[in-house]
């Protein structure tokens, strides 16, 4: 695969990874939990999704380059940010949809 194919599978994976916590309602997708899911459990789920992908895009890099290359704190915010907004359809799903379709 060429680095462009790399870049793009990542994209893709991190938009999944982002919404995976908000389509679930268990614990980390494994334990069932009594009642629904708090906003701070949905966000802890996505943080760690973050961490992760974080983890996958090192060892993509270390791959393809053979060595991690140094990286601000503004790398970091962005990559946050950016994960953040993949994460849109899937809060909105659970917050807007979800209800309006129970109500129906």
């Amino acid at each position: 695969m060429v680095m462009q194919d790399w870049a793009r599978a990542f994209i893709a994976l991190a938009f999944v990874a982002a919404n995976l916590p908000w389509l679930s309602s268990r614990l980390f997708f494994v334990r069932r939990i009594s009642g629904q899911k708090s906003l701070p459990w949905y966000l802890l789920e996505w943080f760690v999704m973050y961490l992760v992908l974080g983890l996958i895009g090192m060892g993509i890099e270390i791959h393809l380059d053979g060595q991690l290359h140094g990286q601000g704190w503004e790398f970091y915010v962005i990559a946050l940010c950016m994960f953040a907004v993949f994460a849109i359809p899937g809060f909105i799903w659970r917050f807007n949809v979800l209800p309006m379709l129970r109500r129906s």
